[in-house]
């Protein structure tokens, strides 16, 4: 009787399964699959903040719309603007840390920056001896991003971040912060006069 040929094909089949052995016993022993967790129908959804998301109307803020408005939901995260030709944008954001930090009402862009420096505020430099003294604008490191659009309110911005870490949470010591791709496409639009409401 002739002995089966070794092939090629066989070789491989046989180190596959030989390979694949450890993961089937795994999956057939009952520590792959625990039986103590909650049946998912059981649990508590996980409930999402869609009130950021929900597109909203320029006039339940503001008088007229004048060469634009912009709203920055604190509660929702959220940038909301509106050009004088109705266009409506809307943008996840960062937020304040702290209510204290937090600074509500009417304001009005002042100022626009391309690459804008940073220099720390005293209060900022009071919680954290270790800031330096400026940033150069362009830098990497630089907390205020691409852009900056300035408000008449002093030290407060809406401005763009490099840690997109921050957008989404309360991370900042009281600007409204967007990714800096959005407040790329949000700068241009945005006029200086342009109302701005912080909720």
């Amino acid at each position: 009787m002739p002995q089966p040929r070794l092939t090629r094909r066989a070789t491989l089949f046989g180190f596959a399964a030989t390979l694949a052995a450890p993961a089937i016993a795994r999956a057939q022993s009952t520590d792959a699959f625990p039986t103590n967790e909650e049946v998912i129908r059981d649990q508590v959804a996980v409930r999402r903040n869609i009130s950021a998301f929900m597109q909203q109307n320029w006039q339940d803020h503001f008088d007229s719309i004048g060469v634009g408005c912009l709203l920055a939901d604190i509660s929702s995260r959220a940038v909301h603007y509106w050009a004088a030709d109705g266009t409506y944008k809307l943008y996840p954001s960062s937020v304040p840390m702290t209510e204290e930090l937090t600074r509500r009402g009417y304001t009005e862009v002042v100022r626009k920056t391309e690459n804008p420096s940073w220099t720390p505020t005293a209060s900022m430099r009071e919680r954290d001896p270790t800031l330096p003294d400026r940033i150069e604008g362009g830098v990497p490191g630089n907390p205020l991003g691409t852009r900056a659009m300035y408000l008449s309110w002093p030290a407060y911005l809406v401005h763009g971040t490099h840690d997109t870490r921050k957008i989404g949470r309360q991370s900042s010591s009281g600007c409204i912060g967007l990714y800096n791709q959005h407040v790329e496409e949000l700068y241009p639009l945005v006029q200086i006069g342009t109302k701005v409401r912080l909720l």
